[in-house]
């Protein structure tokens, strides 16, 4: 018995010891970083209102995960994709950031998820939307979570095609978003039988389209296809009536509209719109509840790609709950076996080229 004893002492020591080797987190922490649009454009959209999705998120969760705390950082990159990349560099470097989230503009997103393959870390991003994210740049590391140029071109371009707006001519962005929304959508309007006569390109939040509104106007094309998020989708359909567009038998697509830009154009100008999201908060029970949270601490309803956040959040940390360690490819694992089925999505899965497909 003696003998047998330092035996059995020693088997249950190396499977208390097996079992805290296999729960382990870098640098006894667990940390996100949203890096998103403080400032411009996008920062109603995203900004402050993903930071406080993610906090959401962390405190729903417990504020720890296999015993460790979960920390949250953010930062504002000014749109830059220099600055996005630099910030991100840092963060994985120096901060030790676990994943960076949110990134909206395609152009950054693109440049972020370049240091991400290098620094062989996490990023999840919701208001990146180009479909090369998760095409030809596709990596182990990255996550495209809220939705994607073919998606925003299959629902939308698709369905105006079939109510006859068999024609388009595009108004796109000139930058890597609205370059594959046009592509995207065009590919989808000549396979439903549509034609497009014709295109032109714009700069990023260009203080004036006029010109580009005329030259739409003039292609007499029954759809003017805005290939273009935040503000240059809604400056153009205000244009749009003012220059009588409307009025003259031609509509607006816009393959890109969130309830945020619903609000700037006001019911006047937004009515009639037809448009693709992969969330809303007045759906149903499931996205009430949660968005009625959201109100009280941001006094507005959330974005599709606010809601994302939170979404993704909870699915990455209940993935290093279940994989016992937050090893990015273990997580990343994790995180496509298991089903994405929340308030924010329908049917949710996490695909091996990291887009997240789900009902929109």
């Amino acid at each position: 018995m003696s003998r047998a004893l330092p035996s059995v002492l020693g088997v249950f020591f190396l499977a208390a010891t097996a079992g805290l080797a296999a729960a382990q987190v870098s640098d006894g922490v667990v940390k996100l970083g949203v890096l998103t649009d403080m400032a411009g454009p996008a920062k109603d959209a995203t900004g402050p209102g993903s930071v406080l999705a993610a906090q959401m998120a962390i405190e729903d969760f417990g504020g720890k995960v296999l015993d460790k705390p979960i920390e949250l950082i953010s930062s504002d990159y000014q749109l830059k994709p220099d600055i996005g990349a630099s910030i991100a560099r840092q963060w994985y470097d120096v901060e030790k950031v676990d994943v960076i989230l949110d990134v909206p503009v395609s152009a950054v997103g693109l440049a972020v998820q370049a240091v991400s393959r290098e620094k062989q870390k996490l990023l999840i991003v919701h208001s990146t939307g180009t479909a090369d994210f998760t095409g030809k740049f596709c990596t182990p590391y990255s996550m495209q979570w809220a939705f994607n140029t073919v998606a925003l071109a299959v629902g939308t371009a698709r369905e105006v095609v079939k109510r006859g707006g068999n024609s388009w001519f595009f108004l796109t962005a000139d930058y890597a978003f609205g370059h594959s929304l046009e592509r995207d959508a065009s590919r989808v309007i000549v396979e439903s039988g549509g034609k497009v006569v014709g295109a032109v390109r714009h700069p990023f939040q260009t203080p004036d389209l006029s010109s580009f509104i005329l030259q739409a106007q003039a292609s007499k094309a029954k759809i003017i296809g805005l290939a273009a998020g935040p503000p240059d989708n809604t400056n153009a359909i205000k244009l749009g009536g003012e220059f009588g567009v409307f009025q003259g038998g031609q509509q607006m697509a816009g393959l890109l509209v969130l309830i945020t830009d619903i609000h700037a154009l006001g019911l006047k100008a937004a009515q009639g719109l037809v448009l693709t999201t992969s969330f809303y908060w007045d759906m149903d029970e499931q996205t009430r509840a949660w968005s009625k949270r959201f109100f009280e601490k941001q006094k507005k309803m959330p974005t599709m790609w606010q809601a994302a956040v939170y979404s993704s959040v909870m699915h990455y940390l209940n993935a290093i709950k279940a994989a016992g360690t937050d090893d990015p490819l273990k997580v990343a694992a994790k995180m496509r076996e298991t089903p994405v089925e929340d308030f924010f999505s329908r049917h949710g899965k996490l695909r091996e080229d990291g887009l997240m497909v789900h009902d929109l």
